[in-house]
């Protein structure tokens, strides 16, 4: 097909955090660009049933907690508080709504086609997208994830008894007894919204610990704070099956290792246990493209398939299933197809867990890091040593700097604390430019703020923190 037969010059399959960053990339560099999604709105699972909604809820079951469970009385302020919970989820579609729109704003303002419909390839260049076909000399796949099943735990999200995350969003009512199925972010962060509502939350994870791929350190701090705060953490346990009744739901659950089952009562049941690639329906037999055994489609540094013309990002390639890494990866194969250099350091991609307080991490973990042969030294900060978290009455959890032992590169950060996600920032910066722990300490911080515990942290690689 001659150049200027194709429909257009790019053509993105899903319209997430990749593919709609990605399509108003390449259109900013001057390619004709379209985005195939089969959604009624832009921005995929993040934006409608993901990250946007869920932090929405979690920032109104933090105010409600606050104000109705003792932060408030603690300050001095008497208040007689009473949850409205349609008003809540109210505010939580109204934000969905209003950022949703903005893309398809930011659509029509570069000029990116939005063409409707479930998209399959018909060839290397050719896409059928609901009744029409359309043909484009590169294409990005990135239709993101969907969430992983778990065998003989049948989820409804109409019943809305035993839900996935995205029922889990839409509960019309506080669950009696909510048993979360997985110990890592999600689960985390639903049952951390549904605690604070009211809830019991008892969470089930089959590995030892909770946050798998997480500092070990701050997995058991997480442990600590959470059981805390009023979760039951079943660890090393799984769950083998679920049978929903008229008011909730049994469950059979046996350790991890084997041995004697029992049974759980549950007024909801929320199974997450994680994420796949979303690659069903896209047809790609027709092109001769292959999947990984994990379901992902393999690419190079510049993110090309093995099948010329065809480009994958996001969630359906290796890496974490981040939507801020889709976002990067989605700038850089749009400017690696219009000829330019997009680059992704992948070993710099920070993650975050929206609980209270919040959980950050950028770089190796100490046990990955000392896997992967490097002699490390290690600073710690508690929080309750930094001045503005004692004054806030706010000190649960800690920083954490691995440093390698003779260059002083940092090669890994980890924080708990009420602004763990905002702090993350400077450390994946300063890795970026490939910081020794003494750059960060000897960088002048604020006062008082949370962010001179990184500070400290990272003068206590080398032993000398000031303040504990």
């Amino acid at each position: 097909m001659a150049e200027q037969d194709f429909d257009y010059d790019v053509l993105v399959i899903g319209a997430g955090p990749g593919g709609y960053v990605a399509a108003i990339r390449a259109a900013q560099l001057g390619l004709r660009t379209a985005c195939a999604e089969s959604r009624d709105t832009l921005g995929g699972t993040c934006l409608n049933v993901g990250c946007i909604p869920s932090k929405a809820l979690l920032h109104g079951s933090e105010l409600f907690e606050e104000a109705a469970h003792g932060h408030f009385a603690t300050w001095g302020i008497k208040a007689q508080v009473e949850l409205d919970l349609d008003a809540m989820q109210a505010e939580k579609r109204k934000a969905v709504g209003e950022l949703t729109g903005g893309i398809e704003f930011l659509f029509k303002k570069n000029k990116v086609t939005w063409l409707k419909g479930h998209a399959a390839f018909e060839g290397a260049h050719t896409v059928r997208v609901g009744d029409q076909t359309v043909s484009a000399r590169d294409i990005v796949i990135a239709t993101g994830s969907s969430v992983t099943p778990l065998p003989g735990v049948p989820v409804d999200n109409e019943k809305l008894r035993i839900v996935d995350s995205t029922g889990a969003l839409a509960l019309p009512e506080v669950p009696d007894h909510l048993v979360v199925i997985g110990g890592g972010v999600i689960g985390l962060e639903l049952g951390s919204v549904w605690r604070r509502l009211g809830a019991r939350v008892t969470v089930v994870e089959y590995l030892d610990q909770l946050l798998p791929g997480m500092d070990g350190d701050v997995r058991k701090e997480a442990a600590k704070i959470f059981r805390k705060q009023g979760m039951e953490l079943r660890l090393a346990t799984k769950v083998t099956g679920a049978r929903e009744g008229e008011n909730g739901v049994t469950l059979t659950l046996e350790p991890a290792a084997g041995g004697t089952q029992e049974t759980l009562e549950a007024s909801h049941v929320l199974v997450a246990i994680g994420r796949r690639p979303h690659t069903e329906g896209l047809n790609l037999d027709s092109i001769g493209l292959a999947t990984n055994s994990r379901g992902q489609i393999e690419t190079d540094h510049d993110f090309r398939t093995a099948v010329d013309g065809v480009w994958a990002i996001g969630d359906v390639v290796p890496g974490p299933m981040l939507a801020h890494k889709a976002e990067d990866e989605g700038i850089a194969v749009a400017e690696n197809i219009a000829g330019q250099t997009g680059i992704v350091n992948h070993a710099v991609i920070p993650s975050v867990v929206y609980t209270s307080p919040e959980i950050a991490g950028v770089g190796l973990t100490e046990e990955e890091a000392k896997a992967n042969g490097h002699a490390v030294k290690v600073g710690k900060f508690p929080m309750m040593a930094n001045s503005r978290a004692k004054a806030n009455r706010d000190t649960d959890g800690f920083v954490k700097v691995i440093a390698e032992a003779d260059s002083d590169r940092v090669l890994g950060v980890w924080i708990i604390n009420s602004l763990a996600g905002t702090m993350i920032a400077q450390a994946a910066q300063a890795m970026e430019f490939g910081a020794t722990s003494e750059d960060i300490a000897y960088t002048c911080h604020a006062h008082p703020t949370h962010s001179e515990a990184l500070k400290e942290a990272a003068m206590a690689v080398q032993g000398k923190p000031i303040h504990i």
